[in-house]
């Protein structure tokens, strides 16, 4: 395996965002629809901030969850004291879309903090985001379907999402997500952990 690197309008109202403090509690919401994979997606990362000695906590949106719907899940992560919250999460640093058709049918960064940063599923280009959906925050984005499909054969885009928010924000170590996604997917981990380390090569931001 190649060793892995690390890495310290309508939607959003700030033109300017910083690097997220990883010292004080983070706010991650997942957008995609059942089947997708979000809920997978949380439970990983809060799995790695875990085992980096940090206090963290993952669950689905209250309700329930139908196949090709749209969902959102939720990570809590706090590297100085337990997490007393349990809410969903209305204001996140952070918002993960692994699918690109719920842009147009949902306000998927709704209440996102002024720092905070839009990570996005999508092979266009940031220009043409910015036009059609009046983005004016920090934005990334990796094409994570094509990866999906050409190392899964599937456009599940959960884990190569998980790398695009590694490295857009540090939140984790790269390393850290490797036991979560053998212990979850068995036989076919070391294909996510593929995926997921050429999100992260691939991932591009744009402040």
């Amino acid at each position: 395996m190649r060793a892995f690197k690390s890495l310290q309008g309508r939607f959003c109202d700030s033109l300017e965002a910083k690097v997220l403090d990883t010292n004080q509690l983070i706010e991650i919401r997942w957008h995609g629809r059942g089947g997708q994979g979000a809920v997978t997606s949380a439970e990983l990362v809060a799995q790695a901030a875990i085992s980096e000695g940090k206090y963290a906590q993952a669950f689905p949106s209250f309700g329930p969850e139908r196949r090709g719907a749209p969902v959102s899940s939720f990570v809590r992560i706090s590297s100085r004291e337990p997490i007393r919250i349990r809410a969903e999460i209305t204001q996140p640093d952070v918002v993960v879309v692994l699918d690109p058709g719920l842009l147009g049918i949902v306000n998927v960064a709704s209440g996102l903090k002024e720092n905070g940063i839009l990570i996005i599923n999508t092979r266009r280009s940031f220009q043409d985001v910015e036009a059609e959906f009046k983005v004016k925050c920090k934005l990334a984005k990796v094409d994570a379907t094509t990866i999906a499909r050409e190392i899964l054969g599937i456009p599940i885009t959960n884990t190569a999402m998980v790398g695009a928010l590694v490295r857009a924000t540090g939140v984790v170590e790269l390393e850290s997500l490797v036991e979560p996604l053998r212990h979850r997917f068995a036989r076919l981990a070391e294909r996510n952990i593929k995926a997921m380390q050429k999100a992260y090569d691939e991932t591009s931001v744009k402040e």
